[in-house]
């Protein structure tokens, strides 16, 4: 971006790199955002990005309302992401004088619109307050998960909510899945299947998603919609189902992600056609499922 600029007028971003770093300019300062980071740049601050090898990752587009921390209700002061956490620039100025032309790109109701001034935007010496940009390491995500038997709510290791109207629904969560303990007793460890009023996109920083070790990989990403059922697949479901419930690490050198939305997400032509990216036979992995209900394995009078 040599000499151009952007910014929106219609909602936040929440970047998620995957692979290379960035160096975000902004007029609150310079941010370097690397894979297992995210930045947040929120409506109408102007921002330019230099990349420096083959570069990609992921956006959240949000309307209307801000991201912020979720509630944390019983948990109390401290977890999932705490507020000492998060970082923001320090003041910087670039003092340039652009004689060919600097170009700033806005994104206003969906549509670009470009305007060319002789400066660079960045030459704010100085600023206060508490909009701005910001970033945050996901490895500093408190994991918080059940030690107990059953799964407690995957709400739990929300990062960041933009919030709607309705409590408890959000137009936006982003969540991740971090290396972490497993424990629980008498469980079906894995993420169960499920559906639900959520659109839930998934995609894949780095490692090996624990519910489908294969086929998904790091840059790529899965869309179950709204009411969709879904969860892991056959070779999953099998190995969890026999294995010995000892207390193990999961998702060692793993880092998944969520971002969910109570709103419907549609799918472009270029991502179902173009792109020629589109796994065909990504239905498959469930295929194999079996039935093993067996309603008389037991006598139901005795205690579980």
């Amino acid at each position: 971006m040599e000499n151009r600029c952007f910014y929106n007028s219609d909602g936040d971003f929440l970047i998620v790199p995957q692979k290379g770093n960035l160096l975000i300019y902004t007029e609150f300062g310079k941010m370097l955002v690397q894979p297992n980071e995210i930045c947040v740049i929120q409506r109408g601050m102007r921002f330019s990005i230099d990349v420096f090898e083959e570069t990609r990752g992921y956006i959240l587009e949000v309307y209307g309302v801000h991201f912020e921390l979720p509630d944390l209700g019983p948990i109390g002061a401290n977890g999932l992401a705490n507020p000492r956490d998060f970082l923001i620039p320090i003041a910087w100025y670039e003092d340039r004088q652009v004689p060919g032309g600097y170009t700033v790109i806005n994104k206003y109701q969906g549509k670009l619109f470009a305007a060319k001034q002789d400066v660079s935007p960045f030459n704010v010496v100085a600023w206060h307050g508490n909009y701005t940009p910001y970033k945050y390491n996901l490895k500093n995500f408190m994991v918080i998960n059940s030690v107990a038997f059953d799964h407690a709510d995957p709400s739990i290791f929300t990062v960041l909510t933009a919030k709607s109207v309705r409590p408890g629904v959000a137009i936006a969560d982003f969540v991740i899945f971090p290396p972490r303990w497993g424990v629980a007793d008498k469980t079906f460890r894995p993420p169960y299947y499920h559906r639900n009023c959520m659109s839930e996109f998934m995609g894949l920083i780095r490692g090996h998603y624990e519910a489908k070790q294969g086929g998904f990989l790091p840059g790529g990403g899965s869309l179950h919609s709204t009411m969709t059922p879904h969860g892991p697949d056959a070779d999953c479901f099998e190995k969890a189902s026999k294995v010995k419930l000892a207390p193990e690490r999961i998702a060692d050198g793993t880092m998944a992600f969520m971002f969910e939305s109570s709103l419907s997400l549609a799918v472009t032509k270029w991502g179902l056609k173009a792109s020629r990216c589109l796994d065909e036979n990504y239905h498959k992995c469930w295929e194999p499922l079996k039935s093993h209900f067996t309603p008389n394995s037991r006598n139901p009078a005795e205690p579980n």
